[in-house]
């Protein structure tokens, strides 16, 4: 008797070895760099916080250093204050701007009082760390709490203190000034201020919360051209809360010995920014839209005398296209992994119910993490860049695909694995001729869930440098610039649609025929 043909299966398994390998090789397509890196140890790495001014600082560091004969790269707007030191520590950074403020009173908050020891205790402190310093550059941006004009007059606020009798005031600080010991918990104490409607907000959008009545008082930096714009009004620190903070460079002591032409290039800026000169610069790269590559070039050729080559204009399709590269990179490499770890999961947690709760309960957990917070988690470990965000996607698309797999198994008949079992057929068998094909609906619509999930949350690792489509959107609103922003939203929003298109062809390439049909019935 000649056997049963196998035409049924062989289809749907070719056609599901056509599918994994396409999307083996945009995974590999996507993590080709665009063009061959220097060896990392001769490039200077420039870092800088998530506000404008620290970004053209930062940029105006990348200059120097080229000029200086050597290769730099910036790495901007990535986080915090806590986030870009720890970078430094890590060797993920070679420098990047300070302020001496921040530095004593946030950084190195351990020893109490440290505004009154000199600048060689701070040079020491930073040397047993393994970090230099240079500067002061010539400008001191303290912080400061402003209102507008008109609410000024009207209540009378001239001092810090006078706040005191106006807890109905709203405040908005900057997230970061929420936690620092020299930001809220210092001045409601020093202050004794009793306001209860604190709010967390952006810096920058908490320039246009200010000026449409969403919030009474926000803190301000000295240097911010917003002040001037909107007509705010610096309230008199009276008790002296807020210490100089007067912008430096911090920088690896080991710079010294890689690249001591760039570190001796960095000491021509101490001394060569004032106040004026640097909210000018704020200014026209927020409010003439001056993209900061320029504006310090611009700054270098009128207070250094240097002629950099002309900043590189990147056309808005090449520019798309980069980041769409690099959003792919993201994710394509997060979810094959997931794949590769997330479907044995959840054939495991299907056979063995024990083992089950355990495994689903530990995917869940995961998920409830929020996205930020596990990006941040995975710096320690990892560092910047674009390796933990893949890790962190990869641990956030483990649990669509643990519980669809684990569900489309335990949902097949038992009646076909017993006959399965009595035609003879191994475990291996019945899992690869019956129970994935069976389960292949469910499982592809995991796989696809996490796909489209990946692919928003993926915006988020331009926080830590790994750039995609998040970068635009975080400069725009830096900016106040709704096309920047638009440049990530839009471009990200369609990557969603064709990453779920692509899936609904390979679902109906990979899914047998008679469980489509089924399924439209």
């Amino acid at each position: 008797m000649r056997a049963p043909p196998r035409k049924p299966f062989s289809r749907p398994r070719r056609a599901r070895r056509i599918a994994w390998a396409g999307l083996a090789a945009l995974a590999l397509s996507a993590g080709v760099p665009a063009r061959a890196d220097a060896p990392a140890g001769s490039v200077v790495h420039v870092g800088s916080k998530s506000f404008t001014e620290s970004v053209i600082l930062g940029e105006i560091a990348t200059q120097v250093v080229r000029a200086a004969g050597a290769e730099a790269e910036h790495r901007s707007g990535f986080g915090g204050t806590r986030l870009v030191w720890n970078a430094l520590l890590r060797g993920d950074i070679d420098l990047y701007p300070e302020y001496t403020g921040t530095l004593i009173q946030e950084i190195l908050a351990a020893v109490p009082d440290m505004t009154k020891h000199d600048g060689d205790w701070l040079t020491r402190t930073l040397a047993e760390r393994g970090v230099g310093l240079i500067g002061p550059l010539g400008f001191n941006n303290s912080y400061a709490v402003g209102v507008k004009r008109g609410l000024a007059t009207r209540l009378g606020l001239e001092r810090l203190s006078d706040l005191r009798g106006h807890p109905e005031l709203r405040f908005g600080f900057s997230n970061e000034f929420m936690s620092r010991h020299d930001g809220w918990p210092a001045l409601r104490d020093r202050y004794g201020l009793p306001q209860l409607d604190v709010k967390g907000i952006d810096h920058d959008l908490g320039y246009r919360a200010i000026a449409r009545g969403a919030i009474d008082a926000m803190d301000l930096y000295a240097t911010d051209p917003e002040v001037k714009r909107d007509d705010l009004v610096a309230l008199e620190d009276d008790r002296r809360v807020f210490p100089r903070y007067d912008a430096i460079f911090l920088y690896r002591l080991d710079l010294a010995q890689r690249s001591p032409a760039a570190v001796d290039a960095l000491r021509r800026l101490t001394g060569r920014i004032d106040a004026q000169a640097m909210a000018a610069m704020n200014a026209r790269a927020k409010l003439d839209r001056v993209p900061e590559t320029k504006v310090a070039a611009d700054f270098l050729h009128s207070a250094l005398g240097l002629n950099g080559p002309p900043p590189a204009t990147v056309g808005i399709a090449r520019s798309i296209l980069r980041r769409a590269i690099e959003h792919l990179q993201l994710v394509a490499l997060s979810l094959l992994a997931a794949i590769a770890v997330a479907v044995p999961l959840g054939v495991l947690a299907a056979r063995s119910p024990r083992v089950g709760q355990i495994v689903l309960g530990v995917v869940g957990v995961t998920q409830t993490i929020p996205s930020l917070a596990l990006l941040v988690f995975m710096i320690p470990l990892l560092g910047i860049g674009a390796l933990p965000a893949m890790v962190a996607l990869f641990l956030y698309s483990l649990l669509p695909i643990v519980r669809n797999t684990h569900a489309g198994l335990t949902n097949i008949a038992p009646s076909l694995r017993e006959s399965a079992e009595a035609l003879g057929l191994p475990p291996s068998a019945i899992l690869r001729r019956i129970d994935l094909p069976l389960a292949s609906p469910l499982i592809l619509a995991g796989i696809k869930s996490a796909a489209v999930i990946n692919v928003g949350t993926a915006t988020l690792g331009a926080l830590i440098g790994a750039g995609g489509f998040g970068q635009p959107i975080f400069t725009g609103i830096r900016l106040d610039d709704v096309g920047l922003i638009l440049q990530g939203a839009v471009p990200a929003s369609l990557l969603a649609l064709l990453v779920q298109g692509l899936f609904d062809i390979i679902e109906r390439r990979v899914v047998p025929r008679g469980l489509r049909l089924r399924e439209k019935a």
